[in-house]
């Protein structure tokens, strides 16, 4: 059972709230250089479509900081500039337009550049993400805790807040990230406890689609499961539409998200006398692009497939050769097994 929600003050990332009482968002970054433009607009459009709320970009240089605004001209999904060190990337972006800024002020240089940054924000109403990964903490935090330990990770996000703070600037998302799973979990644990601000989900550097997949869904999901969390990115070394679909499901694991289609399918075992995964695959690729909040099971055994789907709403179970279509446990058809694709589509179009 999911603990109750902690409580978040809502923040504005463009159009979408993030916080407070909000849906949990899902979040990615593109990986093409954000310079040129065309490829950078298909991309973001690709992931919109796969379901992305919030897009994030790289913004090295003055030069890609320059190019954002005809970036945000062309998306409608809010636009977020991920920025190191030079405050001046930070005002050229902001001036751009961007909906959020993922800037960690401490490291930004004197106090001066940072109120620049900090007044211009205020100004354009663009939220701040401060983002401590345990690959770059500061030195003198690092050297107090001897390694990147969750205590560590908090300090460092504390810090960069308290410098907002004496700013006056409260329009705060937080992300504390390590790539080791326990580390990244007892962190935001211990900062949730701390401060009101949303916090960003993720475990960073997680890996390949299956290693990454699993740390992600039991970092992120942990998490969840305490009430904590306002919007989340799952990072994986694939094509970042893989993180939303995976960020969908972890979503959709917990009731969370309540869009589109859950397939449900078993393992399959000797008694299965149908090709169950290629069926469940084509089943999950035609249905993918559907928003209809329905369940659907793939099972493999026609005795013992509708009753243990029952709470589906419509399914497959397969005989010899053959297979049944059933709705919410009973049976309505029965099939031969290369039409079973075709009939559930034919139902699920008519539920």
């Amino acid at each position: 059972m999911i603990a109750v929600r902690r409580v978040s003050r809502c923040i504005r990332i463009g159009s979408v709230p993030v916080g407070g009482n909000s849906p949990i968002t899902i979040q990615s970054m593109t990986n093409t250089r954000t310079e040129d433009v065309d490829a950078t607009v298909a991309q973001i459009k690709q992931l919109e479509e796969a379901g992305c709320d919030i897009i994030r970009v790289a913004v090295p240089s003055l030069k890609a900081a320059s190019v954002l605004g005809r970036i945000k001209d062309r998306i409608s999904i809010p636009l977020v500039a991920d920025i190191h060190f030079d405050y001046r990337i930070a005002l050229e972006a902001i001036g751009e337009g961007v909906d959020g800024l993922r800037i960690n002020p401490g490291n930004i240089g004197d106090k001066n550049r940072i109120q620049q940054v900090v007044r211009m924000a205020k100004k354009s109403r663009i939220p701040i993400r401060i983002g401590v990964n345990s690959g770059s903490l500061e030195k003198d935090i690092l050297e107090k805790f001897g390694s990147p330990t969750a205590e560590a990770l908090v300090e460092s996000g504390l810090r960069h807040v308290a410098i907002l703070e004496s700013l006056d600037f409260y329009d705060i998302k937080i992300s504390l990230k390590s790539s080791d799973v326990s580390t990244t979990v007892k962190a935001y644990r211990m900062i949730g406890e701390k401060v009101d601000y949303p916090l960003h989900l993720g475990v960073t550097e997680a890996g390949t689609l299956i290693g990454g997949t699993v740390k992600s869904s039991i970092g992120i999901g942990s998490l969840l499961l305490d009430g904590i969390g306002d919007t989340i990115r799952v990072s994986l070394t694939e094509d970042p539409v893989r993180e939303i679909e995976v960020g969908k499901e972890i979503l959709r694991s917990l009731g969370l998200y309540r869009k589109g289609i859950e397939i449900i399918s078993c393992p399959t075992c000797g008694r299965c006398s149908i090709d169950l995964i290629k069926i469940a695959s084509r089943v999950a690729d035609e249905v993918k692009s559907l928003d209809k909040p329905l369940k659907i099971a793939i099972m493999g055994c026609a005795v013992n497939g509708p009753g243990e789907a029952r709470e589906a709403d419509l399914g497959i179970a397969g005989g010899k050769d053959k297979g049944v279509i059933f709705r919410k446990g009973k049976i309505i058809r029965t099939v031969k097994e290369e039409e079973l694709v075709d009939a559930l589509m034919e139902e699920i179009e008519k539920y």
